[in-house]
């Protein structure tokens, strides 16, 4: 299908019946309002939590979509959405809000894309990760907001800025051809970050993210790691450092996959700049270290862009329907991308999951980890790979497999134990036998862990 007419049909497929909504922007107390209500008008398929609290104490709340909410289905990938990560930055809030009214709407409606993908993924849509800034913001109003004012959290730290920097480790380890991929955290980590940064680390660690995105403004593109480059260079100097991750491809797919279903964000000029088919990679832009979607990458097994909405970082309210039709059919294509590669279960002789297998792909740099139940989900391109299976205690598996455009392709491993023979007990000439040659090849441990950007 032509680039150009996928983002048609697919808004098609959303206009019929579409809900009537209200485009206002929504103080702390109205964002509860308005998850809780949608809460109330699918309770069979939507979940609200909280993460953790904010400086100043507000909940970090995050409305979940399944057809079994609480739950993790084996087979089934995790998807997350994550807004107002600036406090100044509304856009991604607002839409995040509508989004999920939109999601409910069309469930109940009996909109077939809609409950697909509600029955095939597990969504997570967090609306404010900065709801302290975003009322600093919201009390100067979008008509004298000034560029900088409510960005911050309430302890006037970035929170962009403010993820332990895996970069400079990663950089470090690559000359000595060490990983990228579950780098740990530093020992003191807890101590440098921000309590919204703390509680989101925790909650990417305990829940196996496959594919993201952070919404904020202040230009219109698709960005997508390395935020940082290796030699660093900032803004200002407006040098070009392009800084792929081993991903580039599948990356720069999955920015498209946003710009193209956006109304205007793949035209390239917007707020005075311009980015070929609307996206970029990071630090081609500017480089940005300590940010989250590098450090998503870097941590977890999940793949993370930022998506900058608009020009205006705080647009008034009779623009939010605009803006909402422009980035409807965008935000659901790209939950649907989730949904491509390979996928599947590892286990022993038993079919007992193993959690933390390393899956490797031949001529890609960067591993992924099965989760707790022994699912794992790999982003993959259309193509023929190699892959790999390995954990500790288990001799590794290797299969070849071809990943089409369409689902991902399904991909057990069933591995089996590492025989240990111990050496023979004899003796030589009153000395004892060199059984270096009989010492087991041990697989390596699985890591595992459960404008301005």
């Amino acid at each position: 299908m032509a680039r150009w007419l996928r983002p048609l049909v697919g808004a098609l497929l959303l206009l019929e019946g579409a809900a009537a909504l209200s485009f206002l922007h929504h103080r702390y107390e109205e964002l509860v309002q308005a998850l809780f209500r949608v809460q109330s008008q699918c309770p069979y398929v939507t979940r609200i939590y909280s993460i953790g609290r904010s400086v100043e104490g507000r909940h970090l709340y995050v409305l979940e979509f399944s057809d079994y909410p609480g739950i993790h289905e084996p087979l089934e990938p995790e998807f997350k959405y994550v807004g107002n990560m600036h406090g100044n930055e509304v856009l991604g809030r607002e839409l995040l809000l509508q989004l999920s009214e939109f999601l409910c709407e069309e469930y109940r409606r009996g909109n077939e894309r809609i409950t697909r993908l509600i029955h095939d993924t597990r969504i997570h849509i967090m609306p404010s990760m900065n709801p302290d800034g975003y009322e600093v913001a919201a009390k100067q109003g979008p008509d004298s907001n000034g560029y900088l004012t409510g960005r911050n959290n309430a302890n006037g730290v970035d929170l962009n800025r403010n993820f332990p920097d895996l970069n400079t480790l990663m950089y470090y380890s690559r000359e000595i051809s060490g990983p990228n991929h579950h780098i740990p955290l530093p020992d003191n980590w807890k101590s440098q970050v921000e309590p919204e940064t703390l509680a989101v680390i925790q909650w990417i660690s305990s829940y196996n993210f496959v594919l993201s995105a952070n919404l904020h403004g202040g230009a219109v593109v698709a960005n997508y790691p390395y935020d940082k480059s290796q030699d660093q260079r900032f803004r200002s100097h407006r040098r070009t450092v392009n800084t792929p991750t081993p991903d580039d491809k599948l990356f720069q797919k999955l920015a498209k996959t946003y710009s193209y279903a956006h109304s205007w964000m793949h035209r390239g000029w917007n707020c005075g700049d311009y980015f070929a088919d609307g996206i970029t990679n990071g630090a081609s832009w500017y480089s940005l270290s300590k940010g989250m979607q590098d450090f998503n990458y870097l941590y977890t097994n999940c793949f993370e862009i930022t998506l900058e909405l608009s020009c205006n970082k705080f647009p008034p309210e009779e623009d939010l329907e605009r803006q909402w039709m422009a980035n409807r059919e965008a935000l659901v294509a790209f939950i649907e991308e989730v949904h491509q590669g390979i996928k599947g279960m590892v286990s022993d002789e038993n079919n007992n999951g193993i959690a933390g297998a390393v899956i490797s792909v031949q001529g890609i740099s960067h591993d992924i980890t099965s989760g707790d139940m022994g699912d794992y989900f790999r982003l993959l391109l259309p193509g023929t790979y190699t892959v790999t299976a390995s954990a500790e205690g288990y001799q590794p598996l290797t299969v070849t497999t071809t990943v089409g455009p369409a689902a991902p392709s399904l991909v057990h491993f069933q591995l089996k134990q590492e025989v240990v023979r111990k050496p023979a007990n004899r003796k030589a000439s009153g000395t004892r036998m060199n059984n270096k040659a009989l010492q087991k090849k041990v697989v390596p441990r699985a890591t595992r862990r459960g404008t301005q950007r």
